[in-house]
């Protein structure tokens, strides 16, 4: 699968983690939007790069970090038909992706451990979406 990510300074460290972690698995293809530092930097660049990638059609999926994943996700979901969701458990991977088909994985960097973190980014790339009654409530996210 390939997938698109980007951070800012914040979440520099724990982007470089996850986009390792996803090269070793060998299951995915990540093109890496950046940044490149823990340079400070400003998070709505990155995220509506990243964003706009999901929203065209380039990429399936996009995965932010910053510092909370608060700031990314509000500028993600400013562009039509992305969905990102932060999470910070299991169960909000999980669910994000089964009912809403959430397309962005937003992460803080500052709030989650990275064992817990990669275990997240599994679990959200893993989890189908249910369709169903949901894909309607999704459909009624575009109106």
């Amino acid at each position: 699968m390939n997938l698109v990510i980007g951070c800012d300074h914040a979440g520099f460290d724990l982007k470089e983690i996850c986009r390792d972690h996803l090269d070793r698995s060998g299951l995915h293809r990540v093109a890496d939007l950046g940044v490149h530092s823990a340079e400070s930097c400003d998070y709505p660049l990155i995220a509506h790069q990243v964003a706009g990638a999901v929203s065209a059609g380039e990429y399936p999926f996009g995965i932010l970090v910053c510092g909370s994943g608060m700031g990314m996700s509000i500028t993600a979901n400013r562009h039509r038909g992305v969905r990102a969701a932060l999470c910070h458990n299991l169960f909000s991977a999980r669910m994000c992706r089964r009912h809403n088909d959430a397309n962005v994985l937003a992460l803080g960097g500052r709030v989650t451990g990275v064992d817990l973190a990669l275990e997240i980014l599994d679990t959200f790339l893993d989890t189908e979406f249910e369709g169903g009654r949901h894909q309607r409530r999704v459909d009624l996210i575009e109106m």
